[in-house]
């Protein structure tokens, strides 16, 4: 196999959802570096893969990365992998990335799961523009603060949780962006217990609250993108759109079409058509 830094995603629950390719990388390089050896040992041995396994994460030493580099710089290729999902999303491993890079060492990303990107695809909130936050502070007063800091984000808002803090997140963001702000909790996909539910924030934090099972399990939140921006975030054909039927149709009945094709508040096409109508 050629050497290189090959950047290999792992399945987020579901051990079928491994790709062919990722497989192959991982039979034939030299060594795969790993986030959590016991962890991806059991991946491993699923799959019959008898690859040797060295520890890579946030608290290695610079000896570590220094090794790995050179066995690459002497012809090897090594893979790199997290526990669950596409490496440095949320994961260690920028470091060596970029040592690789410096020493002209060729590095091969795989695509494969990524629990952000599998959440989003199944949220039914808009895609067209997204922006992936991963963890908030674990402490109230710098995740409010950060809250605070995203509240007029014009795409959909991504969050990686602890279980344990999730209702606290839910608290905080219903109090900075709103009850009404459309939301979904993403729990445990791709396996037995998977949950996407979408809701307001208030109706989303009712029904954590109502079952704790919703407090359980890996947790991916997204937040919709802040309502007072969606008028500006209007596309001009979008517009010719609702302005053509709202001619032909009631202005709710043209909202309402335009929302289910666009994904924006069908509320905010509303009152584009009745202020349009005003002037």
């Amino acid at each position: 196999m050629e050497r290189g830094l090959y950047i290999v995603p792992t399945p987020i629950g579901n051990l079928a959802d491994i790709t062919q390719r990722a497989l192959e990388t991982l039979q034939h390089v030299a060594l795969i570096a790993a986030e959590d050896t016991r962890h991806s040992r059991k991946l491993l041995a699923h799959y019959e893969i008898e690859t040797p396994l060295c520890a890579y994460h946030d608290h290695v030493s610079e000896q570590v990365t220094e090794q790995l580099l050179l066995r690459m710089v002497n012809g090897e290729a090594v893979a790199l992998i997290s526990d669950a999902g596409t490496p440095l999303v949320s994961d260690p491993g920028f470091r060596l990335v970029r040592a690789a890079q410096s020493k002209d060492i060729p590095v091969i990303p795989l695509p494969g799961p990524c629990a952000a990107i599998t959440a989003l695809s199944g949220a039914g909130l808009p895609t067209d523009r997204f922006f992936f936050e991963g963890f908030l502070p674990a402490k109230s007063h710098p995740r409010r603060k950060r809250l605070e800091s995203l509240r007029h984000q014009t795409g959909t808002l991504i969050f990686y949780e602890a279980p344990h803090r999730i209702r606290a997140t839910l608290a905080d963001a219903l109090e900075i962006m709103g009850p009404e702000r459309e939301a979904v909790l993403a729990r445990e996909l791709s396996k037995t217990f998977e949950t996407l539910k979408r809701a307001s924030l208030s109706a989303l934090l009712a029904w954590v609250d109502a079952d704790a099972n919703q407090q359980r399990g890996e947790q991916v939140l997204l937040i919709g993108p802040a309502q007072d921006q969606q008028d500006t975030e209007l596309l001009e054909r979008d517009r010719k759109l609702l302005f053509r039927l709202g001619e032909e149709l009631p202005p709710r009945k043209a909202a309402s079409i335009v929302s289910d094709l666009t994904g924006i508040k069908a509320r905010v096409l509303y009152e584009q058509l009745i202020n349009r109508e005003k002037k």
